[in-house]
């Protein structure tokens, strides 16, 4: 963009359906109160006319800025930092597969989704790397634990984003899990774990606090476990996940007495052998990869997806 032109190109597929906030703040790089301003104050026109903050842009649509947005846009993009040299460098984890706008890829454990303090290199950095030259760079959908490995879904464009989180929230797409688990779980089938969780601070960081009641400010959180190898003083499950909460396998199971292998948050710390080997979309498209462990830890088997319960027995 250069200031011999006010006009934005117009919105391009992946970027429709954003609000024209959302938009801005995207193409600028400015602070959203700024662009709010210039918003309210008329200086910013959507297809020739006065604008809301919270209209949606669709495909072809112009927006027009005031003559000095451009030159601010390119001096703050030239004051960002650079993404780090290893997420320039780094590759992208392998593609399971795609759909409609989506990516799904094979996260690896160490890898996190999104940077944060003392962590540079992310999923999302990764991507914003790659992609660097499109309007929308595509985007995770969710997040998975850095120590988690797994199928994670990214959005190439912003409808496809939003279409994902609903139905993530609502429920409708299903996300199934492998782990390892300390002790022998004393269960032979498939069992519904219902549990209440809620986030608490603490002198070493953040806790998840469960409970088989309810109480002030938790969330409703409930799984289905399936054992397929018991082996001693550990089982490998299935878990069919039907709510997502922070923690929430790595929580529940704790609570159940059988911490996740390697979770030194909520166990023993070690490796951590939790994976996110399942994505059924609602259409019935399916996504699966086996984890990448090895030796006695090995679970190349892909199982079938859990079948639906009617009722079950809390541990």
């Amino acid at each position: 963009m250069t200031t011999r032109s006010f006009d934005f190109p117009p919105v391009e597929e992946a970027e429709s359906g954003q609000k024209l906030l959302q938009f801005l703040e995207r193409r600028l790089g400015l602070p959203s109160n700024l662009i709010h301003r210039w918003i309210r104050t008329g200086q910013i026109r959507h297809n020739g006319k006065r604008c809301k903050p919270f209209e949606r842009v669709a495909t072809g649509d112009i927006v027009r800025l005031p003559p000095f947005a451009g030159q601010l846009a390119e001096q703050s993009r030239a004051e960002e930092p650079a993404p780090s040299e290893l997420a320039r460098n780094a590759p992208l984890p392998p593609l399971i597969g795609e759909k409609d706008g989506l990516l799904i890829f094979h996260k690896p454990a160490g890898l996190a989704v999104q940077p944060g303090t003392g962590i540079t290199d992310a999923l999302s950095s990764r991507l914003a790397a790659h992609f660097a030259a499109l309007p929308f760079k595509p985007v995770p959908c969710h997040r998975l634990d850095k120590d988690t490995s797994g199928a994670i879904i990214v959005a190439k464009t912003f409808e496809a984003l939003r279409r994902v989180q609903e139905q993530l929230s609502s429920g409708q797409i299903r996300k199934e899990y492998l782990a390892w688990t300390e002790g022998a779980w004393p269960y032979d089938g498939a069992v519904l774990l219902k549990h209440y969780l809620r986030k608490e601070a603490r002198e070493d960081g953040s806790k998840i606090r469960v409970s088989n009641t309810p109480l002030p400010y938790a969330k409703e959180s409930r799984c289905v476990a399936r054992p397929l190898r018991k082996e001693g003083d550990r089982t490998l499950l299935q878990i069919w996940l039907l709510t997502g909460r922070t923690h929430q396998i790595r929580a529940q199971l704790a609570a159940c007495g059988h911490p996740v292998v390697g979770d030194g948050k909520y166990g023993k710390p070690g490796i951590l052998r939790l994976h996110a080997m399942r994505i059924i979309f609602p259409d019935g498209d399916e996504f699966a990869r086996a984890p990448d462990w090895e030796g006695a830890w090995s679970a190349e088997e892909i199982p079938p997806p859990i079948p639906a319960l009617a009722a079950g027995e809390n541990c």
